[in-house]
């Protein structure tokens, strides 16, 4: 069965950090690009992050810019999410998703198999 599992989620002050970590299992990431989406509340989901297939070329959500950090270790089949400098703002549920496209371009970011999410709250 091919599915993905974040984890690391969890309250946080704001200013605190956190990482997610996002596993494969039935297949290896190598080939896909890696993106990390939110949804607060009411909200419309949102690409915090991407992480390309093989150039390790990165892009950043102009909300998260100079905050937050992707990366991969194919060798772990799992990509990572560092988050510091959190803020209120940034509570939400946090997925990892396997891209179709392998270099992370859009619009509409269609992707192969998404996480189940991993809630991250910043609140004082």
């Amino acid at each position: 069965q091919k599915q993905l599992v974040e984890s690391g989620g969890g309250l946080v002050q704001p200013g605190g950090s956190l990482r997610l970590s996002c596993t494969a299992s039935g297949f290896t990431l190598d080939y896909y690009a890696i993106g990390w989406f939110r949804q607060a509340p009411g909200k419309e989901r949102e690409r915090v992050s991407c992480i390309d297939s093989s150039e390790g070329r990165t892009n950043y959500a102009d909300s998260v810019k100079g905050r937050f950090t992707i990366s991969r270790d194919n060798a772990k089949n799992t990509v990572y999410l560092q988050m510091n400098s959190l803020k209120p703002e940034d509570t939400a549920v946090y997925y990892c998703a396997a891209e179709t496209l392998d270099d992370c371009s859009g619009p509409d970011y269609p992707c192969d198999y998404w996480g189940q999410g991993t809630q991250v709250a910043v609140a004082a």
